[in-house]
């Protein structure tokens, strides 16, 4: 999968506090090229969507 974005789950009570992962357009995240503490991250962060995170937006990936 070529990763050309990113889902993102902004905090909903922590400025500056985001969790985001590489995705395809759709959202789909690649769970198998994720590290494992990722993975954990990731599936932390769906569980909590709506009480500590917000519903995540998809953007395009930004290099680093």
């Amino acid at each position: 999968m070529n990763a050309c974005f990113e889902i993102r789950y902004q905090s909903l009570f922590h400025e500056g506090r985001a969790l985001s992962f590489p995705c395809d357009a759709e959202g789909h995240v690649p769970l198998d090229s994720l590290s494992e503490s990722a993975l954990e991250n990731y599936l932390y962060a769906r569980a909590v969507v709506g009480r500590e995170f917000a519903y995540p937006s998809i953007r395009p990936a930004v290099p680093h």
